[in-house]
């Protein structure tokens, strides 16, 4: 696949997830793994696209260069959401650490009350 379909095809779903990220009133919506395995997926297909084909002088080709800025601002998108999607995936696991104690804890007392019956 020509490099320019390439970065056009993640630049709309690069855009999609991105728009679909901040829906909530400039806010970052809460990220689940799967969604990043995909964006890290879109991510890892474009740098390999990258890598396999020259870049042609700028000017030489000018969609490309288009999908190139377009591309460039999708990545600095996601820069700037990395360490809100960072926050959220401390304090998601802060809360699975808690409800891990919890359960630890019913578990234990629930050993211990059978020893006691």
């Amino acid at each position: 696949m020509p490099l320019r379909l390439h970065l056009h095809g993640t630049n709309q779903r690069m855009g999609s997830w991105l728009d679909h990220v901040l829906a909530q009133q400039g806010r970052p919506a809460l990220v689940s793994p799967e969604q990043m395995a995909t964006l890290l997926s879109e991510l890892l297909g474009a740098g390999a696209a990258l890598r396999a084909e020259p870049i042609p002088a700028k000017g030489n080709d000018l969609e490309l260069d288009a999908e190139l800025e377009t591309y460039r601002g999708q990545v600095e998108r996601l820069r700037e959401l990395l360490p809100s999607i960072h926050r959220q995936l401390l304090a998601e696991r802060v809360r699975i650490e808690g409800q891990r104690s919890r359960v630890q804890s019913v578990a234990a007392w629930a050993r211990a009350s059978r020893q006691t019956l």
